[in-house]
């Protein structure tokens, strides 16, 4: 979590999320943050640069060996990125009452229906993580 949270530090004027991809024996496979001002793109989120990355570099989609790593609970939109990806477990930091889908708002992870469940382990190193993500916000609205 320590390495997705220096990513999250690299996002400029990006809402801070960062993200990793760690391989079976601790190898990061892929690194990134939310780009989505910089590319006018609302999929960027660390989390979805994360797995382009890791694909491109592997040659594959499937990242069925890895777990992802990101500083904040997923959005529906990056849960059904990591389902797509195959990812078995997912480790986060700040929950996201408002939009989460790793078990706050929607539990689209765990979600029977959509194929595999993933492992999901929330709350770590969660106080600094929403701490950087309040101060973010903080600043923005004066």
């Amino acid at each position: 979590m320590r390495l997705a949270l220096e990513q999250a530090l690299l996002a400029g004027d990006e809402v801070p999320v960062g993200a990793v991809l760690v391989s079976p024996t601790g190898s990061v496979i892929a690194a990134g943050f939310n780009r989505r001002e910089l590319l006018s793109d609302p999929t960027s989120h660390a989390e979805i640069e994360v797995i382009r990355a890791a694909g491109k570099q592997l040659g594959d989609w499937r990242l069925s060996d890895f777990t992802l790593v990101v500083t904040l609970e997923p959005c529906v939109m990056c849960a059904g990125a990591i389902q797509a990806a195959r990812i078995p477990k997912v480790i986060f930091g700040a929950y996201d009452e408002l939009v989460g889908a790793a078990g706050s708002r929607y539990d689209l992870l765990r979600d029977k229906a959509l194929g595999s469940q993933v492992e999901v382990i929330g709350g770590v190193l969660e106080k600094e993580c929403a701490e950087l993500l309040e101060s973010f916000f903080q600043a923005r609205r004066g």
